[in-house]
């Protein structure tokens, strides 16, 4: 049926084929140049996470403006004339950008100890830097020892301090954001109608569109601040941080990994197929079908709208990698044909190699999709969309590759391939795994073991744990200024805690405000009403926020913490030693200026909700930390500490999401190996009709993958997002070999029926294949370590041990398991 569908079609009208896929190619050309790049938080986020609903809740409800952050760590004192200098002509500079609605620094924040002064000043407003007068000794104290500067503004170093860029806030985003994602929501549920999957497509296409607006001009401005940082460098050091500035540097790694990489990629396999074949048409032909196969795919990504991540951002590169394994295996066997049958036509050689490598090409692709398709198991939209577009992807280099190779040799002249022999005997690898296999049998079984025994140890080391920072290489601006944020400004990475107060008759008794004991009636009566403030700072209340303040400072892993107890401890030197009460409170809550109230009180206290908010940062270099640990010890600590039945608490904000996607990163390993391992053990069941051989094909390949995660183990590298993929892609990758060893060793198997002599013959003609196609997915995955993205260099680096692993145990283990377990019957 397939030699007739290439006699009748493919060989019959090979011109209007070829034109015909050009113009298919061509088309999704087209596409591809709309293929976009995400690179925000949303990217690492689990779908069906029940704390990002609050999160964002959270975020509405207390002021959080969007902001970046300059540190500057000036050359001379933190309060010279030069530093103050240069922070205000930064701060002048940084205002002339339309995004930057304030900048806040040492200038301009109210000196609340410079001297000390009555509280009640506060309302009528205090002195700043930028005042021009000041005590430099009483200021550079305050910095130092202020609640409110302390650790956030400036360093305890005294030698570093914060600017704040307020960014204007992007309400048309925010509104499209939380409609897309309500719709998306519905969607999962399976409770949409047509009309609102109408709304939602529509809503996504104007998101995408408002996005990218507004990405470009986020990409422009943060250029522009960059400019302003480089004519202040000779000043002292400094650096930018924040979100948007990290997205956008990412999309530029992204950007880099897929254009850069790909195309130094390509250079090193026109490289290796010269080095192999020494022949020009094996050059231009497989870098041929691989471009054709990676536009396409391009392509397909572009039309469907799936957007490239930092988890995707090497697709390029394995598109590449797997289409040039296909055509390897084409090219070694049409070499072959052609030296073994000297006189056979062009046609004859062609159509053999083609119907000869398509039944286990096709089963080794079937298998790799399923490595890749697995992916689709997990919770991270980024990780199943890298499993669709693979899938996708590598289908499309099979049909690519199994067209355009026979119409192009059709068309070329048969051309004898000399010192073909002499060529591969130059390449000790395969004769020295010959004699391996025939003397040393014992040797590999004791070697396997070993292996498993070394991965079972190193995966009960295994830990689901890694730091934002470390995402990073330490040369670039991303590392640096998280580093000098997290190690000298209070941490980076955020964590609430969210104090729910229940009002109650018991509760207000107990209060040891005298300011309140009068008005018990009253305020049950009116409990929750917003324009009576001083009703809700009651010292209950405030004793809460103070112990959950006081327990998080004492956590080692905790930097920064701010609370309404910062005002609380500022306000009480301010107040001659005396604690502040409600009616004070509620005199600051509803008299401060809105600058000021916007800094010390909004952000913590949500009067209207019955809340409190406890902000936190998490000291991110730590190399101690345990997120896991340390968010189930602040929980079951706090449930001791202050839980009751007029109180409650749930934690927020980024350290939580991200935990959770930290973790389920293990159920995700666990889903996605058993199913390809399931799968895989189906196929081969299919594909070889063989129990034995079926086992012994699934033993060749889980052995070497599971090396994968006794060297995470013993090299203390986490999963994560990235490395969480290796396993399934590299068991959909590896199994090839096997399929297409096992399928030449039953060819061999039935000219003599002997083990050995099948072993040989298989190892001197697909083992060849074999080994070339390795070293290409070597090559090819070892170009990402040249990533900025630690993640993308771990993936290469393990992905390269694993291949080489696979390679040595489908031309060492499985011929040995084939020759002890004996699975082929003698009669053909």
């Amino acid at each position: 049926m397939i030699k007739k569908l290439y006699d009748r079609i493919i060989f019959k009208y090979p011109i209007a084929v070829i034109i015909s896929l050009l113009l298919a190619v061509g088309i999704l050309g087209y596409y591809s140049t709309k293929l976009e790049i995400d690179a925000s938080a949303e990217t690492l986020l689990l779908d069906d996470d029940k704390d990002l609903k609050f999160v964002r809740e959270v975020s509405k409800r207390y002021h959080n403006p969007n902001f970046l952050l300059v540190t500057f760590s000036p050359n001379d004192d933190l309060l010279s004339s030069n530093s103050l200098e240069t922070i205000k002509n930064m701060s002048d500079d940084f205002l002339q950008i339309d995004a930057i609605t304030k900048v806040t620094s040492i200038l301009n924040v109210p000196l609340l100890q410079s001297p000390v002064k009555p509280i009640a000043s506060l309302v009528d407003g205090v002195n700043k830097i930028e005042d021009g007068n000041f005590n430099k000794e009483l200021v550079k104290k305050e910095f130092l020892n202020s609640e409110l500067y302390t650790n956030t503004l400036v360093s305890e170093t005294y030698k570093t301090t914060a600017l704040v860029l307020s960014l204007k806030d992007d309400e048309k985003y925010r509104t499209l954001l939380e409609k897309r994602n309500s719709l998306l929501k519905l969607k999962r549920e399976g409770k949409i109608t047509n009309e609102e999957k109408e709304l939602l497509n529509k809503t996504i296409i104007e998101f995408k569109k408002h996005r990218d607006f507004t990405r470009a001009k986020e990409s422009h401005d943060i250029q522009a601040i960059r400019d302003i940082i480089k004519k202040y460098d000779s000043n002292g050091t400094i650096f930018l941080g924040g979100i948007n500035m990290i997205a956008n540097d990412i999309i530029g790694y992204v950007k880099n990994d897929l254009l850069i990489y790909g195309s130094t990629l390509v250079f090193l396999l026109i490289t290796i197929l010269w080095i192999i074949f020494k022949n020009l048409r094996w050059v231009v032909l497989p870098i041929t079908i691989c471009l054709l196969s990676v536009v396409s795919t391009a392509g397909i990504l572009g039309l469907f709208s799936l957007e490239v991540t930092v988890i995707s951002s090497n697709f390029i590169s394995l598109q590449l990698i797997i289409t040039l394994s296909i055509v390897l295996h084409l090219i070694v066997r049409y070499r072959e044909l052609n030296n073994k049958y000297k006189n056979a036509s062009q046609y004859k050689l062609v159509i053999n190699t083609v119907l000869s490598k398509l039944n286990p090409s096709f089963f080794a692709i079937l298998t790799t999709i399923t490595g890749f398709a697995s992916l689709v198991l997990s919770k991270i939209q980024p990780v199943k969309n890298l499993g669709l577009m693979m899938s996708a992807g590598i289908a499309i280099s099979l049909i690519i590759a199994f067209i355009v190779f026979p119409i192009i040799l059709i068309f070329l002249q048969k051309k004898a391939e000399k010192n073909t022999k002499l060529k591969q005997a130059t390449f000790a690898l395969i004769p020295t795994c010959i004699k391996t296999v025939e003397k040393r049998g014992s040797f590999i079984i004791v070697s396997s073991i070993l292996l498993v025994i070394f991965s079972l140890t190193g995966a009960s080391k295994l830990i689901v744990e890694n730091s934002f920072i470390n995402y990073f290489k330490k040369d670039t601006e991303i590392y640096k200024g998280m580093k000098v944020i997290d190690e000298q400004l209070g941490g980076t990475t955020p964590l609430d805690v969210i104090i729910k107060f229940k009002e109650d008759k018991k509760v207000q008794q107990k209060s040891t405000n005298d300011e309140f004991s009068g008005f018990d009636d009253f305020e049950n009566e009116f409990s929750q009403d917003t324009n009576n403030e001083q009703y809700w700072f009651t010292a209950d209340k405030m004793e809460t926020i103070k112990k959950v303040h006081t327990y998080l400072e004492s956590l080692d892993e905790i930097g920064k913490v701010q609370s309404l107890a910062t005002l609380l401890r500022v306000g009480k030197l301010l107040n001659e030693g005396e604690a502040l009460d409600g009616v004070t409170l509620a005199l600051l809550y509803n008299k401060l200026p809105q600058e000021y109230k916007n800094i010390i009180l909004n952000p913590y206290v949500n009067i209207k909700n019955n809340e409190a908010r406890v902000t936190v940062r998490i000291m991110d270099s730590n190399p101690q930390l345990r997120r896991n640990e340390l968010i189930n010890k602040i929980n079951k600590d706090l449930e001791e500490l202050i839980s009751t039945e007029y109180t409650s608490f749930r934690l927020s904000n980024l350290m939580i999401l991200y935990n959770n996607m930290l973790q389920s990163l293990f159920d995700s390993q666990i889903n996605t190996l058993g199913f390809v391992i399931v799968i895989l053990f189906i196929m081969f069941l299919i594909l070889f009709k063989s129990f034995k051989i079926a086992v012994v094909a699934i033993l060749a390949n889980i052995i070497p993958i599971s090396a994968i995660f006794g060297i995470m183990g013993w090299l203390n590298i986490p999963l994560d997002i990235m490395t969480i993929t290796i396993a399934a892609i590299s068991i959909g990758i590896g199994v090839d070999d096997t399929i297409h060893y096992i399928h030449r060793f039953k060819e061999e198997f039935k000219h003599d029926h002997n083990y050995l002599n099948s072993m040989k013959r298989a190892h001197e003609s697909i083992g060849y294949a074999m080994y070339y196609t390795s070293l290409v997915v070597i090559v090819g995955f070892s170009i990402l370590v040249l990533s900025n993205l630690i993640p993308t260099i771990y993936f290469g680096l393990l992905t390269v041990v694993v291949m080489a692993t696979i390679l040595a145990s489908a031309l060492l283990l499985l011929p040995r398991l084939l020759i002890i377990f004996k699975p082929f019957k003698k009669v053909v």
